[in-house]
């Protein structure tokens, strides 16, 4: 029950005696007063309870914060409807979504929200029931009536599919005899999700792998905040050594999420964590169904060992007992969230182990350039793996310049990478070829006039898709069917793809390796986890001798005899202008790099590259990873940016261009003059019309000790705009699209 001192008793009736008013946070995004509003209860709660309320016409969850305020009229307020039961919500985790709104300058609420995601998953799980056989066989019944009641009198209730499965009947003839009352319903022996064993299937370490394991269970068993950053090549073992962290806190009676970005999480990643602890995770991301969210969610919040495998989604589930929190491939950028609550879950992360006193480990081979400052100023303890694990080596890594040795005509792959592939497949070796552009042409355009077809909701061409004979936006999904003739000269048969993307590249690779067997991997053409699953059977068995792939190849798979790797277009993710693109450009390519050479033979990566001089290539060639990062924290340092300054977006957007501009006009003429903060803009996003909306970007940019969110709520708190107009505040923005 509560303490006394945190509720107050009130003389108000309304059931007949002496009633408590609460205050509750609220789980929506409705900005008012702090979020919170008070209730009457007749019976005390316990701070941190999750209850039911009333908000104008609609039901929505909330969590009691304490006592009311007392300065609303008790004869005003409504009552709490309903107490889910499911355990109260620790006060840590409260304080830190506090800090998580006040971080992102988003409602309580909204945070508050991303925890308690659905009314449905506070309910308890539906009861299953099952049959089981009302009497005994009887030799005067049909032959299949009878072996019915034959596996099912006197057993344990089974579903009728089991049943139906066990006698060699139909599940039809299964109910027609509940109907007829030869069979009767009774709960099933409902044994729940399954729990993991720390104990099961560990793996013999290394002796660097060993000690950085043994540093981690030491910081778990210790329950207070440690973070980590677990800085290991490609292919050195990171996996096994964060799994230790995972089961001391399983020892322990806890629970223990890992992180990792959606795009990874792959039934190879369920099937690791399964041969490790015996029984898969529990999942959350954005695939999962209903069902199996609400299942999952209700053994998250009772409680015991438990692993948790998801997006960044995840991060914001109520845990019971965390014991530790594991960020994998911690560089990501889609551990950014850059819609409603813009947070990164690295950060937030970072921000829930100190306030619930557990330890976080951010685990890559690329470490992120905030990780690698942190760690060199002692604010992360780094646990480097400097080998890769077992016999393998790193591999070798070549640039062909595509300047002096271009690809033929209407093809993409140069003459260098040919004879590289033809080497490796005559070898009966797996070869890789790596293109971050899904679908045929990113481009098409009219042969006569040059019109390129773009789309009518966002500032952005269509990209062709050969497979389906459409061109789709890749930013709003908009879709139409490929032009037989130009919108602006109207010529006939003129309109054609401009550009390679990974559907053109496996067209070049079937005419000139028609014998090879090849797989696309890309969020098009894969076909959901099954799907995945099955291609990534066929290739670690050998079925598969070219993989032509997307970043989705990139995140974490193993391919025994994978040993080329071909990067058909390094230069790629460097156009721009964007802060981090070198940085990210280099995070990928190392990544795609390691692919190559994992089993016992040395791989090689071949990158082609207009621009083979640029210090991210130069220094990838040499594997030169400390001048890349020094370089890449000298420019940062001496233009003021992170992590050794601050930076926040505000993008302002509308239907109408004129609505946008008129706030975007009434935001610059009450900008604040502060020493130490420049503010640029407003000027049109690099993509000005998105989604129907049209759109502006201010960028603030202070010194580290700024606080750049207090100038934020100064600035805005006192702007009102139009009904119209969306105002997105994005805390260190990643990218600026």
């Amino acid at each position: 029950m509560i303490n006394p001192s945190g509720i107050s008793s009130s003389g108000v009736e309304a059931w007949g005696a002496a009633v408590l008013v609460v205050r509750v946070l609220l789980a929506t995004p409705l900005p008012f007063a702090g979020g919170e509003l008070d209730y009457i209860t007749p019976q005390p709660v316990a701070l941190g309870t999750v209850v039911i309320v009333p908000l104008g016409q609609r039901k929505i969850a909330g969590v009691v914060t304490g006592q009311a305020a007392g300065d609303v009229d008790e004869a005003r307020l409504k009552p709490v409807l309903d107490w889910p039961d499911i355990p109260t919500i620790d006060p840590a985790q409260i304080d830190w979504i506090r800090k998580v709104a006040a971080w992102t300058l988003a409602s309580p609420g909204a945070v508050l929200k991303m925890m308690l995601p659905s009314l449905r998953f506070l309910e308890p799980l539906p009861v299953a029931t099952g049959l089981v056989g009302a009497m005994p066989p009887d030799d005067t019944m049909a032959k299949k009536r009878r072996a019915v009641l034959e596996v099912s009198f006197g057993a344990d209730p089974m579903t009728r599919a089991d049943i139906a499965r066990l006698a060699g009947v139909s599940p039809g003839l299964v109910a027609r005899m509940a109907t007829d009352g030869l069979m009767r319903e009774e709960p099933l022996n409902n044994k729940g999700i399954p729990r993991p064993d720390p104990s099961h299937g560990g793996l013999t370490l290394n002796p660097e792998q060993a000690d950085a394991a043994d540093h981690l269970g030491k910081a778990v068993a210790g329950r207070d905040y440690t973070p980590f950053l677990l800085d290991g090549v490609t292919g050195s073992g990171k996996t096994e050594v964060y799994f230790e962290a995972v089961a001391k806190a399983l020892e322990d009676g806890r629970q223990a999420l890992v992180l990792l970005p959606e795009i990874a999480l792959s039934p190879a990643t369920v099937r690791r964590v399964e041969e490790r602890f015996g029984v898969p995770p529990l999942l959350w991301h954005s695939g999962l169904g209903q069902k199996a969210r609400h299942e999952n969610f209700r053994a998250i919040v009772e409680g015991g060992p438990r692993v948790v495998v998801g997006a960044r989604s995840a991060l914001f589930l109520p845990f019971a007992d965390l014991g530790v929190i594991i960020i994998d491939e911690e560089h990501d950028p889609s551990y950014k969230q850059d819609d409603q609550v813009v947070y990164h879950a690295r950060d937030m992360a970072v921000m829930r182990a100190a306030q619930e006193k557990i330890t976080v480990v951010m685990v890559s081979a690329t470490p992120s350039l905030e990780s690698e400052v942190n760690a060199e100023q002692g604010r992360y303890q780094r646990l480097g793996l400097s080998q890769r694990a077992g016999a393998a080596s790193l591999p070798e890594i070549k640039l062909v310049n595509t300047s002096l040795t271009p690809p033929e005509r209407g093809s993409w792959i140069a003459p260098p990478l040919v004879t590289a592939m033809e080497q490796t497949l005559a070898a009966g070796q797996q070869v890789m070829l790596f293109l971050n552009r899904r679908g045929y042409a990113p481009v098409t355009l009219c042969r006569r006039c040059g019109e390129k077809v773009s789309c009518p909701n966002c500032s952005a061409w269509l990209v062709t898709h050969k497979s389906s004979g459409r061109l789709r936006c890749h930013h709003c999904g908009h879709g139409t069917c490929f032009p037989e003739q130009c919108s602006t000269c109207s010529a006939e048969g003129e309109m054609v793809p401009c550009g390679p993307g990974v559907e053109r590249l496996s067209e070049e690779v079937s005419r000139r390796f028609p014998e090879a067997s090849q797989a696309v991997l890309s969020s098009d053409t894969v076909g959901g986890a099954e799907g995945l699953a099955s291609v990534m059977d066929d290739i670690r068995d050998g079925r598969v001798d070219i993989i032509i792939g997307t970043q989705m190849v990139a995140k974490g798979h193993h391919f025994p005899g994978l040993t080329l790797v071909g990067v058909v277009d390094a230069d790629l993710g460097l156009a721009g202008g964007d802060l981090r693109a070198a940085e990210h450009t280099w995070q990928l390519l190392v990544q795609v790099a390691g692919r190559a050479g994992r089993g016992q033979q040395r791989g090689v990566a071949v990158l082609q590259t207009a621009s083979p001089e640029t210090t991210v290539l130069q220094c990838l060639v040499a594997g030169d990873r400390a001048g890349f990062i020094a370089f890449e924290k000298a420019a940062r340092r001496e233009s003021g940016m992170p992590p050794y300054g601050r930076l926040a977006s505000i993008l302002l957007s509308s239907p109408s261009l004129q609505g946008v501009d008129d706030a975007a006009h009434l935001l610059r003429r009450s900008a604040p003059h502060y020493e130490g903060v420049t503010i640029l803009g407003p000027a049109p996003a690099p993509i000005a019309f998105l989604r129907g909306r049209h759109r502006q970007r201010f960028i603030i940019r202070t010194a580290r000790e700024v606080n750049i969110q207090a100038v934020l709520r100064e600035w805005l708190g006192p702007i009102r705009l139009s009904a119209s107009v969306r105002m997105q505040i994005d805390i260190d923005p990643h990218h600026f699209m």
